[in-house]
């Protein structure tokens, strides 16, 4: 007998708005020094947290009861993959602030393609080279001492965020064929990968700041480098704690071959992470 779940009303969206609210708020009031704005802030994460550890509970809950249907089923996969594409438009805009600065602002400051006013009049003795570790207004924006070298820790970063992929698809296999030692395995390695990862982000970090005077206020490069590689970052974490999850549930014996969507559901964001990488890597460090 075919059976249609349909969810009991939800506190949690409206405490997800309420929370995000609060979140962006304490940031407003804390880039205009406001003293307040700490205070929105920590309440807004610390509902933030309440909500999803509520919110997802509640449909861990419900799935391990059988309470989804298939519909149920396609609906989570139909919002995942909304989800991931709504992460592609958050990168997307920031790959093109990038992509605009360093080849189109840039050269024509520098004077290229006709714009040799432009460059005479503002800044006639700025040159147009990327990495820009001369701005224009060298006394408002000191640039760079030197740019990050890619074939460093950004190597292996992106040698070990490749071999999480490998690790994670693994772990999926295992679950497949119900293979409870592979599918654990792969998500421990998995998870250690990732950690490695935010280890040698965090001290590139250091590196960019103490060594190769890199910081957030030295230029367009700065700028651009942080917000990227930063939200990465933030995303690899996110990732992290989805994956301990999912480790836990699968710890627990609730998920098998036929029932899995929600380590689907996580590997394919951690792909996501991989992949937005491999275009950081290029177009950020390499190139």
């Amino acid at each position: 007998m075919k059976k249609y779940f349909i969810a009991a009303p939800s506190q949690w969206p409206i405490l997800a708005s309420v929370s995000l609210f609060l979140v962006l708020t304490g940031f407003i009031n804390i880039i205009h020094n406001n003293w307040i704005g700490h205070y929105f802030l920590a309440f807004g994460l610390l509902l933030l947290v309440y909500m999803l550890f509520g919110w997802f509970s509640t449909v861990i809950d419900e799935s391990i009861e059988g309470l989804h249907s298939a519909q149920m089923d396609r609906t989570y996969r139909w919002g995942m993959a909304w989800f991931i594409a709504s992460e592609i438009a958050f990168f997307g805009a920031f790959f093109g602030a990038l992509f605009f600065s360093r080849w189109v602002a840039i050269p024509i400051l520098g004077g290229d393609e006709g714009s040799a006013a432009t460059h005479t009049l503002l800044w006639p003795d700025f040159q147009a080279i990327w990495p820009l570790l001369k701005n224009p207004n060298t006394q408002l924006f000191p640039g760079p001492e030197s740019a990050m070298p890619a074939w460093g820790i950004p190597a292996v970063n992106t040698l070990l965020l490749l071999s999480s992929a490998v690790t994670v698809t693994f772990a999926h296999w295992g679950l497949k064929k119900n293979q409870r030692r592979q599918l654990n395995a792969g998500l421990i390695l998995t998870i250690i990968l990732g950690l490695s990862f935010l280890c040698l982000q965090v001290y590139e970090y250091h590196e960019a700041y103490t060594h190769l005077g890199l910081t957030l206020k030295s230029g367009i490069y700065g700028t651009t480098f942080f917000m990227l590689t930063g939200f990465h970052g933030a995303h690899v974490t996110v990732g992290l704690i989805m994956l301990s999850v999912i480790l836990v549930r699968c710890l627990k014996g609730h998920f098998n071959a036929k029932h899995q969507f929600g380590f689907e559901a996580v590997s394919w964001y951690w792909h996501f992470v991989d992949v937005v990488w491999l275009f950081l890597f290029v177009f950020v460090y390499w190139l």
